[in-house]
């Protein structure tokens, strides 16, 4: 099985024939992964270094690989896929429409109403969802997602699922924890919107641009 994939983003597409997706060139081999708009959304430019945990799908007619940027959105696409009317299209625009830590906090909450706006998932569908993984969410999320009991704030800086998927983001690209947690405490101040990963992202790479220079 492929766990992750390391090597230059060739290409990312959000609309078109194969669907949302990116190429990754590992050892002078394209890899085409499916994945959805968030991920893409979050990607740095052609060219550069990045690491995709990905999922192999195994058809009758053929097989495919979907790309996170984290393990456990990895795990949880998985997991979701264990529901009944749940394909991996479906799970790509669940993780996509919510994210890892608010899409478990959603289920085991029991908000039927907030998973059926996802396109694809109606109300027997969400409440489905919510009856078959309920139990094993609670167990999933106490193991590997963190919790905002234990992340709240770090340097008095409020720690929200925008400021996760931005540090994500900055480690796949190779900088260290040290160096994406400075580089977003020192940017954050400058978001128009705290709650939007794609600015939280923008400005930490111009802020580490901007001190290398």
């Amino acid at each position: 099985m492929i766990n992750y994939l390391k090597g230059i983003l060739i290409s990312k597409v959000e609309d078109g024939p194969f669907g949302c997706n990116i190429t990754v060139e590992v050892n002078n081999i394209g890899y085409l992964v499916t994945t959805n708009k968030k991920v893409v959304s979050l990607l740095p430019e052609e060219g550069n270094i990045v690491t995709i945990y990905t999922s192999l799908i195994h058809r009758e007619d053929n097989m495919s690989l979907c790309g996170f940027h984290t393990r456990e959105d990895r795990d949880l696409f998985n997991i979701l896929q264990s529901v009944s009317g749940i394909g991996v299209k479906v799970a790509l625009l669940l993780l996509g429409e919510f994210g890892a830590y608010n899409l478990v906090s959603a289920v085991i909450s029991g908000d039927a109403k907030a998973l059926s706006k996802t396109k694809g998932v109606g109300p027997k569908i969400a409440q489905r969802i919510i009856l078959e993984l309920k139990d094993k969410m609670t167990n999933w999320r106490e193991k590997v997602v963190l919790k905002p009991s234990e992340i709240n704030k770090i340097d008095d800086i409020e720690i929200t699922e925008s400021y996760i998927e931005a540090e994500t983001v900055l480690l796949s690209l190779g900088y260290t924890k040290k160096e994406s947690v400075e580089s977003l405490k020192n940017t954050l101040p400058l978001a128009k919107n705290k709650d939007d990963s794609e600015e939280l992202l923008r400005l930490s790479l111009q802020w580490m641009v901007s001190k290398e220079g």
